[in-house]
């Protein structure tokens, strides 16, 4: 069975900003796009990390932008 590698990349490319900042990616993220920031994190701290980019879309759904 073979596998692409352009998939593969992007799955290690998603794994990477999520260690480092304990956030989430979406199935089909790319690296330009926001990510999920989780509810373990309560939104005060995650606005003091991410100041410019927060943003709320439902209580359950924060999207932030990662560089």
């Amino acid at each position: 069975m073979g596998r692409n590698f352009g998939e593969i990349l992007c799955v290690i490319d998603s794994l990477q900003p999520g260690h480092k900042s304990r956030i989430a990616t979406a199935a089909d993220w790319r690296p330009s796009d926001k990510v999920i920031n989780p509810p373990s994190i309560p939104d005060e701290k995650a606005k003091d990390m991410f100041p410019q980019s927060f943003e709320t879309i439902k209580p359950y759904l924060r999207m932030v932008a990662v560089v």
